[in-house]
């Protein structure tokens, strides 16, 4: 009797500064308003070719990477235009690197999110067309949240499509009208957005309208599973506050998904208590300074987890929702 080939571990939140970008900063050209300073260069590590971050893979024991461009390369703030055309190139080069290693990439993409009209016929394409399997998107649009009727377009065609969304951050995140000091915005704005996010999400009615929905807050939903609590005491004691959710939020914890960058054993069991191991997927953050440092072996190890639970984290989560 044969042992069932175990399923790939596939991390979810992992970027990619395209080359295309690259190639024409460092001959000393903008690229569609963009210069040196927006891809991050100084991080060697995000001017690897696939063949480099595959053998970074092998070595911290990551099979797939389901690689996203870089959050700079969102461009909300840009002529939706100009947007459109950056996502269309992102979006472009990620197929490339899946369809030249189909083993070990599969791609999310970006959209010009502040023009929804473009953000859904870029998202078609991508999924249609290119054969990604959705999208990273930002907490805010220019500081408008998603569950103004706006978005609502979009929100219909990523259930359609069963994209996967990856919920991340980009600057200005809501931290940074109190200081810039510190790293700050990065270690505790991320989280307050991620949380804000969720809010939005569950008391503008957007999960109970679109209840198909497949969508993973990154960094482990920020500070969602510790301030949900409160959010149920706020939503039982003021009940005209409840927005259109139908439910208290804790209700909806188990409609997202969250990654398992939350660095410490301790905060790891505390997001799996909370939200059920059947909800985290494993990630990264790779490359950036914030990566999760030997992330395989680290939950292999790991002496808070049980075996089901390392196992649906590592493997069956992420293969399951992506199909591999």
């Amino acid at each position: 009797m044969t042992t069932p080939t175990p399923a790939p571990v596939i991390d979810v939140h992992a970027h990619v500064t395209p080359q295309r970008f690259q190639r024409a900063v460092l001959s000393g050209q903008m690229w569609h308003g963009m210069g040196p300073s927006d891809g991050e260069l100084g991080n060697l590590k995000n001017r690897w070719k696939p063949a480099q971050r595959i053998e970074a893979m092998d070595e911290s024991g990551v099979d797939v990477q389901l690689v996203s461009p870089t959050d700079v390369f969102y461009q909300y703030h840009q002529d939706p235009a100009v947007t459109a055309v950056i996502a269309a190139e992102c979006n472009d080069e990620v197929a490339e690197m899946v369809r030249d290693y189909p083993a070990r990439f599969m791609g999310l993409g970006t959209l010009p999110m502040q023009d929804p009209r473009r953000a859904v016929a870029e998202a078609e394409r991508a999924i249609r067309q290119l054969g990604l399997r959705g999208f990273m998107i930002d907490d805010h649009v220019n500081n408008l949240t998603y569950d103004r009727p706006d978005f609502d377009p979009f929100w219909t065609a990523a259930e359609e499509l069963n994209a996967f969304v990856l919920i991340h951050q980009y600057a200005p995140t809501s931290v940074t009208y109190r200081t810039q000091n510190y790293f700050l915005p990065n270690s505790i704005g991320n989280l307050v957005d991620r949380t804000i996010t969720f809010a939005c999400l569950v008391y503008g009615g957007v999960m109970d309208r679109y209840p198909r929905l497949t969508i993973c807050l990154g960094h482990g939903g920020g500070y969602v599973p510790f301030a949900v609590d409160r959010m149920d005491k706020g939503w039982q004691m003021w009940p005209g506050s409840r927005g259109q959710s139908k439910a208290p939020p804790s209700m909806y914890l188990s409609r997202f998904y969250y990654d398992s960058v939350t660095y410490t054993d301790r905060n790891l069991r505390f997001l799996v208590d909370a939200v059920g191991s059947d909800r985290v997927v494993f990630g990264t953050d790779w490359p950036a300074p914030m990566v999760v440092v030997d992330p395989v072996r680290r939950l292999e190890t790991s002496a808070q987890l049980s075996d089901a639970e390392r196992t649906a984290i590592l493997r069956g989560n992420t293969a399951r929702l992506l199909q591999r």
